[in-house]
Order: C-alpha cells, then structure tokens, then sequence
C-alpha cells in the first residue's frame, strides 16, 4: 500500500512538474513569437471592416501608425502588409520561398477555373510548365522580338482610326482604344490572328468584362476570409464572378475551337496556341500534361492581364501629361530631337530617349497596376523585422504605398519625371531587383508578363505621344484624376481626349 502511495506522488510530482514545464514554455514561445503590430480590429470579422473601398489608401494610413510589417487579423485569417522597400525585399527575396503559393479565394475559384492558370496556381511543376511555355513563345524576350511585326502593324491601324476621329473632331475614348488595339496584338500571337476586326460594340463588351474581372477580382470578399459565410455570398461577389466566368469561358471555347478547326493553314507557321494544346496531348519530361481548363485558364492570363495592366498604365501616363502639360511639351522636344516628324516612333528609338523612359517609371511609381501585388501565403513560420510571421499568413506589399512613401520620394504626391534623371535613381528599374519601384512584383511570382508589359508601354505610349498634339475636350473641364480600386488601379473616369496630327500624313497611313 506505502509503494502504490508512493508511486502515485511520484508519478503526481512529474505530471505537475510537465504542466509547469509546458507553461513556461508556451509564456516562454508566446513572448518570444511577438506578432507585428497593427489594428485590433473585430470580434470574428477581424479588421475587414476597416478596409473601406480604397483598401490599399486605408493600409497606407495604418502603415504610417504601426510601421513597416504591418499585422492584420482578417476573419480567420492572418494578414501581414509589408509597406516599404525593405519589408517588400524581406518577403519577395529573402523569404521568398516561403511565400511563392497565393492563398485560396472566390477570384481563383470562380473566375480561374479553380485555380488551374498560371496567376493562381500553386507552386510547382504545372506552374512551371505554363510560365516556361509561355515565356519561350509569347512573353521572353526571344519572343517578343518575333512578334514586333505584329505590334508594327497594329499600331498602324491605331494610328490610322486616330487619324480619322481627329479629322472627324472626335475625341479619342483611350481605354476602349487600348484594350481593342492590344487584344488584337496577343490574339495574332496566339490565334495568328485578330480578335476584333472592327472597333465597337463586341470589343467594347471585352474592355467592360476585362474591368469587371480585374474589379471583382481585387475585393476584399468577406467569404474568403469568414468561410463559414462564404456560401452565403453576402456581397453578391461571388455570384457576379460566376457569370463573369461563364461569359469568358463562352469566349475561349469559340477561340478554341474555332482554332482547332484551322489548325491545317498553319502547318508551317504553328503559333502560340498550336504549341500548348501540342502539351494537351502529350507530356513533358516531368510527367506534366495539360488539360483543357490550363489552357483556357491560360489564355484567360493573357487576354485580361496582358491588356489591362499595360493599358491602365498608358491612360494613367497621358491624363498625368495632360494634366502637366509642361511634361507633354518636354516629351515632344526630345522626341522630335530623336526622331524628327516625317516617320513613326520604332522600338529601337526608345533607348535614345531618356526623359520619356523617366515618365514611363514615373508613372509606374504614382500608378502601379497593382496597388497591392497579388497576394501570397506563408508555408511555414518565419521572422521579419524580429517579429513572428505564423505559418498560412496572407501577404499583402502595398506597392502604392511605396511609391507615395516620402521617406523614399521627395514630393512623392508630384509626377515628377525628372526625378528618374538624377544621379541617384535613374539606374532604377522595375524589373523586380529595386524595391523602391515594383510594379510588376518580385521574386519567383513576379509577373510573368513584366518585360511584354514594358515593352508595350513604351511602345504604344511612345508613339501616341510622339503622333499627336493631346487635349482634354472644353466640355469636360478640370481632368478627374481619381482611382478606382480592384485588381488592376483603374482611373474611375475613362480618359477622353481631343488629338491634333503631328507628323507626315504618310505616317498614319496602316
């Protein structure tokens, strides 16, 4: 009886002993893994309340309260916001393994078919696979110097249909130009052909699908942070995207099939599409085989991103010369320095003309296409800054913000060009190596369509601003400048503007 008493306190002794050992370990871990700080938030619903419809203006303001690595509870969900070029460099290079898969949302659900593209796919072989095909044969820069006919020609019918409306006293609608001109030049890349023979109302109903599908694609949608609620669909987000996604999926099945059955004119000439469906029936050496939904989900990529993202950026650009037209001015001097008016703008003139590279760079500071770059997801925990980032945390870089950050900007609110000219920032690039100006991301996730981006704004935007004499037309007076929230940073009235010939009549001519 004694020995089974004492067994009992002995065995009593080292339970207490373990309790207390665990305790202290969990006061221990809990004071070591200190959490960034930021927002206290709601019950349940966290901070999403306090997001507003501007998200990436209201992150900003709570940057400059709770520093640099912001933590934010989302929902469920944990939320870190990097606002600087250093906490940007922290995630997207040194981390940036750990955070190289996007979390799960409605946006990949429903309009991405499930996340089977290239945007939302997670990590891995299929991923590579799609951004290795189309790097080779649409996006490397290989690639891109094969299709500069096709850019060529298309800005030829631009120019001429802008020729016309200004000899017709219309002003020219810029983002339903862009988007009709720049569908047709990844369609002749992909389809080997245009997508819209004629502009109206058919392309005009692509422009207004690609805006929502960027808009819807950018909320903050309460399911994917409550989900629980997520079948309730309290926004109506999700609803909207699944008719968004049948409307496209519509689209794409045409262009499929439509492609398939003229697969036979392009037995010596095989294009974009040809080349991927080929992994629709065959594997790779990696065992990876494409279906149907990638290559669908894959074009999807390519027709909404590579239009939007670029086409935002050249409307922001004129409205900002617009706006400032002493900059017009100075655009127009070093180009007719440079090129003189009895020719077009070529590709190869751009590297002649530093002061429009500084408003090309300019604009992706004040303007990124994407305020906050595409968010990722921690797969194990991490440090930043000495704090502890948990394991399935969010991550949000608010490249707005850096790009407004006064710390890194002197006058950060002015579109300043000149500033891109100075000893000290005009070897930067954005690329992705200098974190000061990423407007298209960085790391392993970065845009897969950064130099096709680059290479399209400098181009079309060159030559727009090299053709013409812009003006804002008398009826609309003072130029609305405000944004519009979502994916892509849309300016919330359309730019419309008068333009006046520059050149020989001969260069408008298709």
């Amino acid at each position: 009886m004694e020995t089974l008493f004492l067994v009992r306190e002995i065995a009593a002794s080292i339970l207490i002993y373990l309790v207390t050992l665990f305790s202290m370990r969990t006061v221990f871990k809990r004071h070591a893994r200190k959490l960034p700080p930021g927002p206290r938030g709601w019950p349940v619903v966290g901070a999403l309340p306090l997001m507003g419809s501007m998200p990436h203006v209201t992150l900003a303001k709570m940057a400059k309260k709770y520093g640099p690595v912001m933590y934010l509870k989302m929902g469920t969900n944990n939320m870190v916001v990097a606002s600087t070029p250093a906490a940007a460099r922290a995630f997207l290079k040194t981390l940036d393994l750990n955070f190289s898969n996007r979390p799960p949302n409605a946006g990949a659900t429903h309009l991405a078919y499930d996340a089977q593209d290239m945007v939302f796919a997670h990590y891995g072989s299929r991923w590579k696979l799609l951004r290795k095909l189309s790097n080779l044969h649409m996006l490397g820069g290989k690639a891109l110097d094969d299709w500069g006919k096709v850019r060529d020609e298309e800005m030829g019918y631009m120019l001429g249909s802008m020729y016309d409306c200004s000899k017709r006293g219309e002003a020219v609608v810029v983002p339903e130009m862009l988007t009709y001109s720049m569908a047709n030049m990844i369609g002749q890349v992909i389809l080997s052909r245009r997508v819209f023979e004629t502009k109206g109302s058919e392309s005009n109903e692509f422009k207004d699908m690609v805006v929502e599908l960027m808009t819807v694609a950018g909320y903050f949608n309460i399911g994917d942070f409550i989900p629980f609620l997520a079948k309730l669909d309290l926004q109506g987000i999700e609803r909207g995207m699944k008719q968004l996604h049948k409307k496209f999926d519509s689209l794409l099945t045409k262009m499929i099939e439509e492609h398939v059955a003229s697969k036979n004119k392009r037995k010596n000439k095989p294009d974009f599409l040809d080349v991927v469906m080929a992994y629709y029936a065959e594997e790779d050496t990696h065992g990876e085989k494409l279906s149907l939904v990638n290559i669908k989900a894959l074009l999807l990529n390519l027709f909404t991103a590579g239009t939007d993202t670029s086409s935002s950026i050249i409307e922001w650009s004129l409205a900002e010369m617009l706006y400032n037209p002493s900059i017009m001015k100075k655009a127009h001097e070093e180009m007719d320095q440079v090129i003189g008016r009895d020719r077009r703008l070529k590709e190869s003139d751009i590297a002649n003309l530093p002061y429009f590279q500084a408003i090309c760079k300019e604009t992706y500071r004040k303007h990124p296409s994407t305020p906050l770059n595409l968010p990722r997801i921690s797969s194990e925990p991490c440090q930043v800054n000495g704090y502890y980032i948990p394991e399935n945390t969010r991550l949000s870089v608010n490249i707005w913000a850096i790009g407004r950050d006064p710390e890194v900007w002197e006058n950060p609110l002015e579109f300043r060009p000149e500033r891109f000219l100075t000893e000290k920032n005009k070897k930067i690039e954005p690329r992705g190596n200098d974190f000061e100006l990423i407007p298209f991301g960085a790391g392993r996730r970065i845009c897969a369509g950064t130099r096709m981006g680059i290479v399209l704004v400098h181009y079309i935007l060159g030559t727009l601003v090299h053709s013409f004499d812009w003006k804002v037309p008398h009826e609309v007076g003072e130029l609305n400048m405000d944004e519009s929230f979502g994916l892509a940073l849309q300016k919330k009235v359309p730019l419309a503007a008068l333009v006046t010939p520059r050149l020989n009549p001969s260069a408008y001519i298709p």
